[in-house]
Order: C-alpha cells, then sequence, then structure tokens
C-alpha cells in the first residue's frame, strides 16, 4: 500500500511528460500501481457524483461560468491538453514562479472546474504548471486537438462565446494574465525648451495565433477597450483611458 502523498508525487511526475519506468524508479512504486492510479483519476477519492456539465443529457455551461471564462482565457494562452490513456486526458497551464498569485488563481479555477479531481503544482525551472487529471477536458474545452494551438484554426463553440459575453472582463483577465504584460514605457517630451522624461503605462497581449488574437481584441471591442496592433503577435493597449479600465478590471500581475 502507498499513502496519498507517494501517490500525488508519482502522478505529477507522471504530468511533467515523464515514463512509468522512470518515474517507477525515482518513486519506488510498481509500474503497475501507477498505472492504475492513472485510471482511476475521475473522480480522483472525493465527491464521485460531481458530472460533467458537457456530458449531461442536456449538455450546460459550467457551474461557475466567471471562473470558466477567466480559466479559458488562460487555456487559450499558455494551457495544452494532452492524452494520457484510456480516455483519460491532463490539462496544464504553464504559470512563471514571478507571479505566485496568479498561480493560486490559475489553480482554484482549475479546481473549480473539475472539483472532485486533484490539481497538482508541478515546479520546473521558472515555471509552475498546474496541471489536473480528467476525462472531460476535451468536452469543457473543444479547442483541443493535435498540434500547436497557432498552427489550427481556433473558435469557440456557441456555449462558450455566450459565456465569454456574459463575463468579457474574467476571459480578457484570464488572456493578460497568461500571455499578456503592463508595463511602463518612456519618452521625451521638449518643455520649456528642455527635454523631458515621460512615463505613461500600457498593456501588451502577444500570441502566435491570429484566431487568438481574434478573440482578444473582439472581446476588448464588446467592453470599450481602444487597441492597437503593434504587428502581427503584439495587441498594445496605451490610451489612458483604457488602461485605467484594465487596471480596474485585471491589473497588473502579482
Amino acid at each position: 500500500m502507498y499513502d496519498m502523498s507517494t501517490r500525488k508525487q508519482a502522478l505529477a511526475l507522471v504530468a511533467q511528460g515523464r515514463s512509468l519506468n522512470s518515474v517507477s524508479k525515482e518513486t519506488g512504486v510498481s509500474r503497475a500501481a501507477i498505472r492504475s492510479w492513472q485510471e482511476r483519476l475521475e473522480p480522483l477519492d472525493r465527491n464521485r457524483s460531481v458530472p460533467c456539465p458537457r456530458c449531461e443529457g442536456t449538455p450546460r455551461p459550467p457551474e461557475d461560468p466567471a471562473a470558466y471564462s477567466y480559466l479559458l482565457g488562460l487555456y487559450l494562452g499558455d494551457g495544452c491538453i494532452s492524452h494520457f490513456r484510456r480516455g483519460t486526458y491532463f490539462l496544464r497551464i504553464a504559470c512563471a514562479d514571478a507571479w505566485p498569485g496568479l498561480i493560486d488563481l490559475c489553480a482554484e479555477a482549475v479546481q473549480i472546474a473539475r472539483p472532485a479531481n486533484k490539481v497538482f503544482r508541478v515546479q520546473r525551472q521558472g515555471c509552475q504548471y498546474v496541471t489536473c487529471y480528467s476525462n472531460h477536458w476535451p468536452c469543457l474545452f473543444p479547442q483541443h486537438g493535435p498540434g500547436k494551438k497557432h498552427d489550427r484554426t481556433i473558435t469557440l463553440a456557441p456555449w462558450q462565446q455566450e459565456i465569454v459575453d456574459a463575463f468579457p472582463w474574467e476571459f480578457v483577465r484570464g488572456l493578460i494574465h497568461s500571455d499578456g504584460c503592463r508595463i511602463t514605457n518612456w519618452t521625451t517630451r521638449i518643455i520649456g525648451g528642455k527635454p523631458k522624461r515621460y512615463e505613461y503605462p500600457r498593456y501588451f497581449f502577444t500570441n502566435l495565433s491570429a484566431d487568438i488574437i481574434g478573440l482578444f481584441t473582439d472581446t476588448l471591442d464588446a467592453v470599450g477597450v481602444a487597441w492597437k496592433q503593434a504587428n502581427s503577435r503584439n495587441i498594445s493597449i496605451a490610451r489612458k483611458e483604457a488602461v485605467a479600465l484594465l487596471d480596474h478590471h485585471v491589473g497588473p500581475k502579482h
């Protein structure tokens, strides 16, 4: 018998993409035991009556659509879903160590999406992977598919678009928390005949997918935030009123 901490450690190592053989050698747990744990991950060991809202006879939105809208933004920015075995998948969202508050928010949103499943935080160099196994991640994120997101078409399902329309700021916050930043730019102005330094805040959002950039800018339009496309992969928000809106609803990473 293995205690729960050993089980969690082994599954966290597997979530990094390690082979069963290497995890078995490091933890002393047999490959058969690790494999059996993987097949019983949904649910882990808590409430076994939490269904997938998209798999019911009449599909419905997630229980907490605001948290889902935020998680959707995180997933489109820095998340991926990988197939494990026998219908099991794991969601993995990369979060930089520099923003511990963001890591907590991410883990909370993942837990809300699948409340009966364990959420892992896997430490890597400079970042943590917030990871959770479930049979139902492709149901909740139909954007899942082979290859990188920027190499395939990314569109929202109608039910997802309804959630984003109802909770646009949560979606924007998730995208900026994953692939955005708030910085302080500076320039010089001639005042009284002398050049003086002038600083101003600006938000950037960067993504290789034109589709994801389009989802971001469409949502900014919906909430009245002015933006400019700096280049094919960068969106800039620099107008004073627009920055004030983002400061109120999003704010710097923390």
